[in-house]
């Protein structure tokens, strides 16, 4: 992913990761807004509630998951979504980092986010 970092809320922030947006729908626990220097928080551009809470983070669903998530952020991308218009804007500016609280960002709806911003920005949504 070219302008499009992806990074754990419990991490550091740093000066390379450029515009940094948290991408999910509750907040990290434990963590402040000063703490996690942000840009915005971007609800919208995450899973809706009931997809995240059929997948749970298990490996084994993931590519169920995968496949409805990319479906679920074409049709808002297609019906105006705010928060993936934000971020397709700032990717095309510079360096944008998403913040995720998943453990694991192999199987993170970040990563499935990340991909579909990359294809959107080459004209592929």
């Amino acid at each position: 992913m070219q302008n499009i970092r992806l990074k754990r809320a419990y991490e550091s922030p740093e000066p390379a990761d450029g515009r940094r947006f948290l991408v999910d729908r509750l907040w990290p626990r434990g963590l402040t807004k000063e703490r996690l220097a942000l840009e915005g928080w971007l609800k919208e551009a995450a899973p809706s509630p009931e997809l995240r809470k059929g997948y749970c983070h298990d490996p084994a669903k993931y590519d169920d998951f995968r496949r409805l998530y990319l479906a679920e952020l074409r049709e808002g991308f297609a019906n105006g979504n705010a928060d993936l218009a934000t971020l397709v804007a700032a990717a095309l500016e510079g360096e944008v980092t998403l913040v995720y609280a998943a453990k694991e960002e192999a199987t993170s709806h970040a990563r499935v986010l990340g991909e579909f911003l990359e294809t959107t920005m080459k004209g592929g949504a």
